[in-house]
């Protein structure tokens, strides 16, 4: 069953990362997939939620450093060590490689379980932002593929441990501001 798992991975791989590879998504997923790029928005982002965003932006602003920082070491400290799985750009011939093909294991993507958790974490807190904000995630998630340097269900499973760790830290938030009893959400008009 793990071969015919490991099979249609490495098919889907192929078909996204070569097949479907072009000028266009050869251009644009290397910008996407470098988080250098995003450095200034997020801190844009992140200051405009600390001064303007009320305590509504000063929770999402904690609660996103604390969720970079647990859903990062989850992935990058402990399960990646655990599977111990090699990169298709590592493992695989013919592989349409845009970027740099590092040495660390490749499940789970820590780009897919970061965005994912940050994901989750702020559109608990901008519901009007959600869809824009899974697109966002969703597209540096994928974009892992076609650069070459991981596998879908490395991607997909990011997706999913990331969920569930925004899942958590949001459990966890929703839990002490029982006994907080902050009113952090914003009013409707």
């Amino acid at each position: 069953m793990l071969d015919l798992i490991q099979y249609i991975d490495t098919q889907l791989f192929y078909f996204i990362n070569v097949t479907c590879a072009n000028p266009v998504t050869d251009y644009v997923m290397p910008f996407i997939t470098d988080t250098k790029n995003w450095h200034i928005f997020f801190f844009i982002m992140w200051f405009a939620m600390v001064f303007n965003g009320g305590k509504r932006g000063k929770i999402a602003a904690v609660m996103i450093i604390i969720c970079v920082i647990v859903s990062d070491q989850t992935s990058s400290t402990l399960i990646k060590n655990l599977v111990e799985r090699i990169r298709p750009c590592n493992a695989l011939q013919g592989v349409h490689l845009l970027v740099n093909c590092t040495g660390s294991f490749s499940f789970p993507s820590s780009h897919a379980v970061n965005n994912f958790a940050g994901a989750f974490v702020l559109s608990h807190f901008f519901k009007e932002y959600r869809f824009a904000i899974y697109l966002s995630a969703t597209l540096v998630a994928l974009s892992r593929i076609f650069v070459g340097v991981h596998y879908p269900f490395d991607v997909f499973g990011g997706m999913i441990i990331g969920t569930a760790i925004g899942f958590i830290l949001i459990y966890l938030w929703k839990s002490l501001n029982k006994y907080l009893k902050i009113d952090y959400q914003k009013k409707q008009v």
